[in-house]
């Protein structure tokens, strides 16, 4: 758990600004406004139905050539659940042919029929299946299998060939250029790129220099041409082609996807290899945003009630006896709350004990933490310096409006002041408030820097797994085995 910063607030900030509405600022652009469109909804992906009944309808034709016995037909059903649960995952955005798939469908069959065979064997010896028996069942639903896929991906290649999804190529110009040159010569990959963004940051300089590259592409110059890309040609797809993108233009990919679009990332040094996630003969993969990943939401916050539960329950003692001592020495008021700002912009009451009274409205919202102050009461000195003071933060995290790990939220006068100053601070909130995080982890509490803490936080919400949540509380328990102040 960490503590706040310990910096006063800035001189000569008029009243009036401090109590000021919640403005959480979109990337700016020249023009004004903000820099890309509003949140599309993200393109569906295939429907996994039409394989789910292939695989189901080349089960049940196999399962016909059990004619031995009146019972026989029943074994159709443990046939088809098995050939299902062992069905091969659909991972690539291209479909695939069906020479790609199969080994991969053959192989699951046979496991499917073998594993059948031994549970006849092992339980009804009268019903075993011969060895003829087995190899024509395979070999039908093996025929009837690759059939029916080969005919769905024929029909999926080609809607994607006819319907393809634009895109944009993002890199430096010539490797950008000459990646969205090879895929318009591959129409069959379903994309087809309507411009190329080349140059500084987004956000900060141009882009590059406006013009016409390969195959007669635009390249993007200013980002009020990438934003006119993106509404008018219905940009879906984007293609970063170098390593240094993900950090030099973080702004622009963390937009484009918060619009809508899927973010690849291509090396166009090296072949496919017969990759099935390949566009135009390049190796690509897919750079997921963090918790918006399927199912990521849900288990972040399963893990978040889990755990907040389990330490609510074993911290419960603790909590009574610091309310205990901060009511019998400071007086009523045991519990600080203040509204702090969590994801998507929405503000929240937070929970702490209490360890400093401030003088007035004005003070609490405007001043930071004051955990250097001599006058400070030993205990609240003791609490702040062990963290105990965010325990609290335990129920918000219980009821949704946190989660464990995630960017610390901070109070609306200071998310306006530090979006308006520090580029990617308001992307922070992409993701909801946390008690502890990866900047945390890494010393940036107290008197630290906002721009650090920012870079850090959008890191952490960029490469999001859960095994990530467990390190980072992992490591925030040891450092409160060993604290440090706040």
């Amino acid at each position: 758990m960490t503590a706040e910063s310990t910096v006063p607030s800035p001189a000569g900030q008029p009243r009036d600004l401090a109590l000021s509405p919640l403005r959480i600022l979109p990337p700016r652009t020249r023009g004004g406004g903000s820099a890309l469109p509003a949140r599309r909804p993200a393109a569906r992906p295939a429907s996994r139905l039409p394989l789910l009944a292939t695989d189901g309808t080349a089960a049940l034709l196999g399962s016909l050539t059990l004619t031995g016995a009146a019972d026989r037909p029943l074994l159709a059903a443990p046939l088809v659940a098995a050939t299902l649960l062992l069905r091969p995952r659909e991972l690539a955005s291209v479909p695939a042919g069906v020479l790609d798939e199969l080994p991969s469908v053959c192989g699951r069959i046979a496991v499917a029929w073998l594993a059948l065979a031994a549970l006849l064997a092992a339980y009804a010896p009268h019903q075993a299946l011969s060895a003829d028996s087995l190899l024509l069942g395979f070999t039908v639903q093996a025929a009837a299998g690759c059939a029916g896929r080969g005919a769905v991906h024929w029909r999926r290649r080609t809607a994607l060939r006819d319907r393809p999804r634009a895109a944009l190529v993002i890199g430096p110009a010539g490797v950008a250029q000459r990646v969205a040159a090879a895929v318009l010569r591959h129409p069959r990959c379903g994309v087809r790129p309507v411009g190329v963004v080349t140059g500084g940051p987004f956000g900060s300089s141009p882009l590059g220099g406006p013009g016409t590259g390969a195959a007669g592409l635009p390249v993007l110059g200013t980002e009020e041409e990438v934003r006119r890309a993106v509404a008018r040609d219905g940009v879906r797809e984007v293609l970063v082609v170098h390593p240094s993108v993900r950090t030099r233009q973080a702004p622009l990919l963390r937009a484009l996807a918060a619009s809508g679009c899927a973010v690849w990332e291509v090396d166009p040094r090296s072949p496919s290899s017969g990759s099935r996630d390949e566009i135009a003969g390049f190796s690509r993969r897919r750079l997921e945003a963090g918790a918006g990943r399927p199912g990521g939401a849900l288990g972040k916050r399963v893990l978040d009630v889990v755990v907040s539960g389990v330490l609510l329950l074993a911290a419960g003692p603790l909590l009574l006896a610091c309310a205990a001592v901060l009511r019998v020495s400071q007086g009523p008021g045991v519990v600080f709350r203040q509204v702090r700002v969590g994801q998507d912009g929405q503000p929240f009451t937070l929970l702490k004990f209490r360890t400093h009274r401030p003088v007035d409205e004005h003070e609490s919202a405007t001043r930071w933490s004051v955990a250097d102050e001599r006058r400070m009461p030993w205990f609240c000195r003791f609490l702040r310096r062990t963290s105990l003071d965010e325990l609290l933060q335990l129920w918000n995290v219980f009821r949704g409006d946190m989660s464990l790990v995630g960017p610390r939220p901070e109070r609306p006068y200071f998310v306006t002041k530090f979006s308006e100053t520090y580029p990617g601070y308001a992307a922070r909130h992409r993701m909801p408030a946390g008690i502890t995080g990866l900047a945390q982890i890494h010393g940036l509490r107290g008197d630290t820097s906002i721009e650090d803490r920012a870079r850090f936080d959008n890191a952490y919400i960029d490469n999001w797994s859960l095994w990530q949540d467990v390190c980072i509380l992992l490591r925030t328990a040891v450092t409160l085995v060993r604290p440090t102040g706040s």
